[in-house]
């Protein structure tokens, strides 16, 4: 083979070279893509989740406060009724 022609064929096979190195970067950048949108629609759907949540938990902290409150009320009854009962035995 002559120069000229080892000097074509390693320019073709760095072209070559070359070109798949960028079909390579260009699936990959599209793979990364593809990935960053499935991540990016999970990231959404963890937010919604999270803000549900948080939803609920102020909802059953509301409900808990209701709770004791009710306690507290059904309790001064009870002690107010024992305080009669002790009353009516005394007598």
């Amino acid at each position: 083979m002559s120069p000229t022609n080892t000097a074509r064929l390693d320019q073709t096979d760095s072209l070559a070279s070359l070109e798949e190195r960028v079909i390579r970067a260009v699936q990959l950048v599209s793979e990364l893509r593809e990935e960053r949108d499935g991540l990016r629609k999970q990231l959404e759907g963890a937010e919604k989740e999270i803000a549900e949540l948080r939803t609920q938990n102020a909802d059953l902290s509301e409900a808990v406060e209701g709770l004791q409150t009710e306690r507290k009320q059904v309790r001064g009854r009870i002690e107010k009724l024992l305080g009669q009962m002790d009353l009516l035995s005394a007598t």
